[in-house]
């Protein structure tokens, strides 16, 4: 018994110091694997956090209008900035001990283990949500072992260098909630039209109940599962402490509104602007030495939503049912933001943006940047030339020109420029073009921005050399703004993902530097293109704009443009330009009379309604230009017998010199204008000084 005893006991002791051999052992190996991992987490380091976040546009009173993403729809907000009843609801139904865990919870992990061996197959998970985190960062979703050891070691280091709430922010920030929305804040925004620092526990409750499964807990979905799905979350809330029964009670009883409908409408807010706003910020970025594909901009633009919301409107009231297609553009003179653009019919059909990528002949639109270069060269409002049928001869003889009026008719008298201009007599603008020189209109088109092709022929001055929208009404702004350089903008400022300001706005005073025409020329221009709606300017022709006349209630500056594939019209008051441009893709000629209509009634409605409840502001001259009531037929001072009178601005120096009824004046005008003797100073002539013969009340003299 006693060999028996001792034999009982060497054994025992062989197996305990076997056990604590193989304890050893595997305790080592348990250490080694851990300082294995650790050094393999020092090693490889942190894993980046990052992500595709969208690019959000707000419009200029910090509205979203819309957004710009790549594969994912995501707005990055951090913790603290978001409903506390999402953190608690999301650790509640996930992760309960989220804070005291390393990565892994081993209890559930047996658990689910146990399972998966009984069923022979991945039947339940156990993933943390720093696991589920992970996966959503790096990995698949295919449920195999590998992708599960893969995902333990990303939550591992994970764990290792970063803190348990940039874990959960970033969870909460990438976790997929169906409909394309990534993220509790675009998820938010979709489904109840509000920022996720708003969400009630309710809504908070119904939101972490969809990632469990988008496809069949989504309210759009399947509204019945997706409230049982909230039921539970709450439950769990509760039972948690993380929010009082009666709190519960109420959040059951609420009225939950999905908002997702004006949410989508949100996403077709000026497709063509964003577009633009888009390129701009890509350019500023890119001088700065960032790039716009880093994701989570947010961009404050210029956009003017009631200004897009009526163009839009006035574009469907006006545009006909055919393939007429359509280009509109408005900005303000003082600072040259875009307030509206529309860059075509449908944006889903066709994204080409016909207001800054298309280039179109203008037709008579361009006659005001010709008649800036004749003013600058000595003409005045009261330049007169004969408006006759006419041949044109250039390239040194080789070549003749012979244009033509719209209606096929001439004046057959001798014409002034303020005349001219407001009729949009074609013989003049072409004398014109000769008298000053292709050099001073290729001068004043670069000036105001016009970039363009030219050749040098006398048809430039009937609108022949193509241009965009953009650079065409960008022109007309600068005279609006008294002949100041203000950039064609849509970008107002740029943030980037962590709010800091990248690129800002700074509003700058008027700067002589930035001048590219005269105040004094910029006005009689402007002035110039009021006779547009003035039946007093009435000859072989009307005066082009008397077809919306009636519907104009205050001043206007503009003119249109025609050519057999394109209409046009810009025009402005002292605090907003417009440009419309109506014509086919393919340069079909425009037949249609509702084709032809479209442009100036899209043009006058759009500017009225904008200007509605909004006093009627005075065009107000600068010094150096005076005021004279004038004769249309003979540039004279006018008088009671002379029945065409009409307010003028002109030069001091261009005062005329005569009255209208002078016989002097008649013979003089018809003699200077055929021998075309110094016909920029036509109207100046010797005579006794008409201060003393005529009512000072006629005019005005701003010096």
């Amino acid at each position: 018994m006693r060999r028996a005893d001792l034999q009982n006991k060497k054994r025992k002791r062989q197996k305990l110091r076997s056990v604590i051999w193989y304890s050893i052992v595997a305790l080592s190996a348990l250490c080694t694997v851990l300082l294995a991992l650790r050094i393999y987490a020092q090693i490889l380091g942190p894993p980046s956090l990052a992500v595709s976040q969208a690019t959000v546009f707000l419009d200029r009173n910090g509205h979203s209008i819309g957004d710009r993403f790549a594969e994912q729809r995501r707005y990055w907000v951090k913790l603290e900035e978001m409903s506390p009843f999402i953190s608690d609801a999301i650790l509640a139904v996930e992760d309960q001990e989220f804070y005291e865990h390393n990565g892994f919870d081993y209890t559930r992990i047996a658990s689910a283990l146990l399972k998966d061996v009984k069923a022979m197959r991945k039947v339940e998970g156990a993933s943390t949500i720093t696991q589920q985190y992970a996966r959503n960062l790096y990995l698949t979703h295919d449920k195999t072992w590998t992708r599960k050891a893969k995902e333990a070691l990303y939550a591992y280091r994970m764990e290792t260098f970063y803190e348990k709430e940039e874990l959960l922010e970033g969870y909460l920030n990438t976790v997929y909630f169906g409909h394309g929305m990534y993220g509790v804040e675009a998820a938010s925004r979709f489904y109840f039209g509000k920022p996720s620092k708003d969400l009630t526990l309710a809504e908070s409750a119904l939101l972490i109940s969809i990632p469990k499964g988008p496809s069949i807990y989504s309210p759009l979905i399947n509204e019945e599962n997706a409230y049982e799905r909230q039921n539970i979350v709450l439950s769990l809330m509760q039972s948690q402490d993380m929010v009082t029964s009666e709190a519960v009670r109420r959040a059951r009883e609420e009225q939950i509104v999905l908002k997702n409908e004006e949410w989508k409408a949100t996403k077709t807010v000026a497709p063509y602007f964003l577009d633009e706003a888009w390129s701009e910020a890509e350019r500023i970025l890119a001088k700065k030495g960032r790039a716009i594909a880093e994701g989570g901009w947010t961009i404050e633009t210029t956009l003017n939503t009631q200004h897009q919301k009526v163009a839009e409107e006035v574009v469907a009231d006006w545009m006909p049912n055919d393939k007429l297609e359509v280009g509109f553009v408005s900005m303000e003179p003082e600072t040259g933001y875009v307030t509206a653009l529309i860059g075509g019919r449908s944006y889903t059909e066709s994204p080409f943006n016909r207001v800054t990528q298309a280039k179109r002949q203008p037709g008579s639109t361009i006659k005001p940047l010709l008649y800036a270069a004749a003013l600058e060269e000595g003409f005045s409002p009261l330049t007169f030339l004969e408006s006759e049928r006419t041949i044109f001869t250039y390239d040194d003889g080789r070549s003749q020109y012979e244009p033509k009026n719209v209606n096929g008719e001439f004046a057959n008298h001798p014409i002034s420029l303020a005349q001219a201009l407001a009729i949009s007599d074609n013989i003049y603008a072409v004398k014109t073009l000769e008298k000053v020189g292709y050099k001073p209109f290729e001068s004043i088109l670069e000036r105001l921005g016009v970039k363009t092709t030219l050749q040098e022929t006398p048809s430039m001055a009937l609108g022949t050399s193509e241009v965009s929208l953009k650079d065409l009404t960008g022109a007309f702004n600068k005279i609006a703004n008294g002949g100041f350089d203000r950039e064609f903008r849509t970008v107002l400022s740029i943030r980037d993902s962590h709010g800091e300001v990248v690129f800002e706005v700074n509003p700058t005073e008027r700067d002589e530097d930035d001048r590219v025409m005269s105040a004094q020329d910029s006005f009689i221009l402007t002035h110039l293109m009021t006779g547009m709606f003035d039946p007093v300017f009435n000859d072989y022709a009307p005066a082009t704009g008397l077809s919306i006349r009636g519907k104009q209630t205050r001043p206007y500056a503009a003119k249109s443009g025609t050519t057999i594939s394109d209409q046009v019209l810009v025009g402005y008051t002292p605090t907003l330009t417009t440009g419309v441009w109506n014509g086919y893709d393919a340069g079909k000629q425009l037949q249609l009379a509702e084709d032809k209509q479209a442009t100036k009634n899209i043009w006058i409605d759009f500017m009225e309604r904008v200007h509605q409840g909004v006093p009627a502001e005075p065009f107000l001259p600068p010094k150096g230009v005076t005021g004279v009531i004038v004769d249309i037929e003979t540039g004279g001072l006018a008088v009671s017998a002379c029945t065409k009178q009409r307010l003028v601005y002109v030069k001091k120096e261009d005062i005329p010199k005569r009255l209208c009824t002078d016989p002097k004046l008649q013979k003089q005008l018809l003699e200077d204008v055929k021998s075309n003797e110094d016909a920029d100073k036509v109207i100046e002539m010797e005579g006794d000084d008409p201060w003393s013969l005529f009512p000072f009340s006629f005019f005005r003299n701003d010096d």
